[in-house]
C-alpha cells in the first residue's frame, strides 16, 4: 500500500508542479480576506492584542476549504478520463489510489499555508509559543486538512459536474465567518452565537490562537481533536465505501 500510495502521489505532484499557479490560486482568496479584515475592518474590530495574531487561525481554515476543492477536482477529473476505472483494475492498492490524492492535498495546502503565515509576518504576525506550541499548531492544522479531504473526497467521486465536484468547497470558506475566527462570538446575536460556540471551526481556531501564542488551550483542543476524528473517520468510511461500489 505505502509504496503504491508513493508511486501515484509522485503522479499527483508532478501534475501540481506542472501547473503551480493552482496553489497561488488558492492562496488569492484568504490573502485578500486577510488583508481585508486587518487593514479595512481591523481598526473597528475589539480584539485581545496583536489582530493579526487573532486572525491568522481562520484565514488558514479558510485556505484549506479553498485548498481541498481542488483534491475532489482532480478525482473527479481521473473519474471522468476513465483512470480511476483503470486504476481498479490494476494490482495496486485499491486504497492507495484514495490516500495519494490525501497525501497530496495535504502537502500542497501545508505548502499554501506557509505562504499565508509568511505573509503574515510581514504583516505584524508575531507569535509567542515554543516548540511545543508549534508542533501542536501545525499538528492541529494537519488534522484539520486531513478530515476536510476525506469529505472532498466523497463529491470527487461522486458529482455529475465538474461544478458539483468543487461546489461543497463553499460552505466550509463560509464556515469561518459564523465562528470566532474573525470576532469574538460574545459580540454576536443569541442564536448566530449559539451556533459559533458550537460548531468545529470555533474550537479548531481557538485552539491554534492559544497555541500559537503559548496561552492555555483549555477543552477547546479536546474538543476540536473530537469534531476532526470524528469528521474525518466518518469521511473515509464513505470515501472507501463510495470507491468500491461496484459500478454499471
Amino acid at each position: 500500500m505505502f509504496r503504491d500510495t508513493s508511486a501515484l502521489t509522485g503522479r499527483l505532484m508532478k501534475q501540481i508542479l506542472r501547473s503551480p499557479d493552482t496553489i497561488v490560486t488558492v492562496a488569492i482568496t484568504p490573502l485578500a480576506l486577510f488583508l481585508l479584515f486587518r487593514y479595512v475592518f481591523g481598526g473597528a474590530i475589539q480584539s485581545d492584542g496583536n489582530y493579526t495574531n487573532y486572525l491568522l487561525p481562520g484565514i488558514l481554515c479558510i485556505t484549506v476549504g479553498s485548498g481541498v476543492a481542488y483534491t475532489a477536482l482532480r478525482i473527479w477529473t481521473d473519474k471522468q478520463k476513465g483512470i480511476t476505472a483503470r486504476f481498479q483494475t490494476m494490482p495496486i492498492s485499491r486504497s492507495a489510489v484514495l490516500w495519494s490524492h490525501v497525501v497530496t492535498s495535504v502537502v500542497s495546502n501545508m505548502v499554501t499555508a506557509a505562504i499565508i503565515v509568511a505573509v503574515g509576518f510581514a504583516m505584524g504576525f508575531r507569535p509567542h509559543a515554543g516548540i511545543g506550541g508549534w508542533l501542536g499548531f501545525v499538528g492541529v492544522l494537519l488534522l484539520f486538512t486531513l478530515a476536510l479531504t476525506w469529505l472532498a473526497v466523497i463529491p470527487g467521486l461522486t458529482a455529475s459536474s465538474m461544478e458539483g465536484a468543487s461546489a461543497f468547497s463553499y460552505p466550509l470558506i463560509f464556515l469561518p465567518f459564523l465562528s470566532s475566527a474573525f470576532v469574538p462570538t460574545a459580540t454576536m446575536p443569541g442564536p448566530i452565537r449559539w451556533f459559533a460556540e458550537n460548531q468545529p471551526v470555533t474550537a479548531v481556531v481557538q485552539s491554534m490562537r492559544a497555541l500559537v501564542e503559548g496561552d492555555p488551550v483549555g477543552n477547546d483542543i479536546w474538543i476540536a481533536l473530537a469534531w476532526l476524528v470524528g469528521i474525518g473517520a466518518i469521511a473515509y468510511v464513505l470515501a472507501i465505501r463510495t470507491y468500491n461500489r461496484p459500478r454499471a
